[in-house]
């Protein structure tokens, strides 16, 4: 029996959230699609001819895989088949979700060293150099490429590059990143990525996506943390006969195809320039309302913008009146910013009057704030 709809339950207009994000009717639509045989033949060309799609979108020689699980698991998969235990790495934090990746590899007992920057700043490909400078023997260096919590987008391409010169390997979080910011994998250095299929994929929650670049695979064969699950020899033995090692996800697979038929369709790179453009709109849009962007001028992400608001104006309360009178949903702060900060998110299936509404939103919140203010 379907549940009713529960007594003050609010409907949401304009998901406006970091991630999930909306689905285009496209994807809507591939997920009714039925069941087949997840281990026939039609199934496996579909897998093989979806997982060519997505190297292509990754820019990648190498291998693309989709796993059943969220973009959090990225962390522990890139543990378990990266590193020997005792190998040493170089953890970068510039936000929350940095600090979930340090809590995930304490737990396996990783040798870590930690860099933590304040949160709105971005990583400098410089602090990066010197840090492997002096310090000997690093493994590998972990970044979060876009961080959500702050809205600042590290310059992958710069970092990437005095990691490879130091002979490390680069692990990234691309979680809110990957399908709306540009990425280069060979062409940057970027060994392994991950990503989750609830935000620039515009799929629903549910999937994991892990680029695995060319030379990845001699390091993933001298790791030797226990893994069975996540294990990417797995993957990549099943992907060669269009596999995956456990009961495919086959609804979600459908609505990948769908979002990358999408994608395709508007060209990857017009992709990139929409988020970038949207988002740059947004900003200078919120600005002149009196909001300040958190994130570094220049390191602004182009899938999610962080805002401080005016003087005197809550944000968690600015964040539920959104919701509750205009039926639009945005973040506010995770962790240390929780009450200083709203989050909007513009990725995926985004169009430049969803964020026109948000806008005039908190035009009015502000407009009303001030009025009760000076009555």
């Amino acid at each position: 029996m379907f549940r009713e709809r529960a007594e003050g339950e609010l409907s949401i207009r304009n998901l406006r959230i970091a991630g999930p994000t909306p689905l285009p009717p496209e994807v809507i639509a591939a997920m009714q699609r039925p069941m087949v045989p997840h281990r026939g033949a039609w199934f496996r060309r579909f897998v093989k001819q979806l997982l060519g799609r997505l190297r292509v979108l990754h820019r990648t020689d190498g291998e693309v895989f989709v796993l059943p699980g969220t973009g959090s698991a990225g962390w522990e998969i890139a543990i378990v088949n990266l590193l020997v235990p005792g190998d040493r790495v170089l953890l970068l934090v510039n936000g929350d979700f940095g600090e979930r990746w340090r809590r995930v590899a304490e737990r396996f007992g990783v040798e870590l060293i930690v860099r933590t920057i304040p949160y709105g700043q971005a990583f400098k490909a410089e602090q990066v150099a010197h840090w492997l400078e002096e310090l000997p023997k690093v493994r590998a260096v972990f970044v979060v490429y876009n961080e959500t919590s702050t809205g600042v987008t590290n310059p992958l391409p710069e970092i990437a590059a005095v990691v490879r010169a130091a002979g490390a390997v680069l692990a990234v979080d691309g979680v809110s990143a990957v399908g709306g910011l540009p990425l280069e994998m060979d062409a940057w250095g970027v060994d392994l990525i991950f990503s989750g299929s609830q935000k620039a994929w515009m799929c629903p929650p549910g999937l994991v996506i892990v680029g695995v670049g060319p030379r990845t695979w001699e390091v993933i064969e001298r790791a030797s943390y226990p893994r069975a699950f996540w294990d990417l020899r797995e993957y990549r033995a099943a992907a060669r006969s269009g596999d995956l090692p456990s009961t495919a996800p086959i609804t979600h697979l459908y609505a990948l195809e769908a979002a990358v038929d999408l994608i395709e369709g508007e060209g990857l790179e017009n992709v990139w320039r929409r988020h970038q453009e949207l988002a740059a709109w947004f900003r200078t849009a919120a600005t002149e309302l009196g909001f300040r962007c958190f994130a570094e001028p220049g390191y602004e992400s182009a899938t999610v913008t962080a805002l401080e608001p005016p003087p005197g104006i809550p944000a968690d309360e600015l964040v539920t009146r959104l919701e509750e009178r205009h039926g639009i949903a945005v973040n506010g702060g995770q962790g240390g910013l929780k009450g200083k900060i709203i989050r909007v998110g513009h990725v995926g299936w985004v169009r430049r009057s969803d964020l026109e509404d948000v806008i005039q939103a908190l035009a009015l919140e502000l407009e009303a704030s001030f009025s009760s203010k000076s009555a």
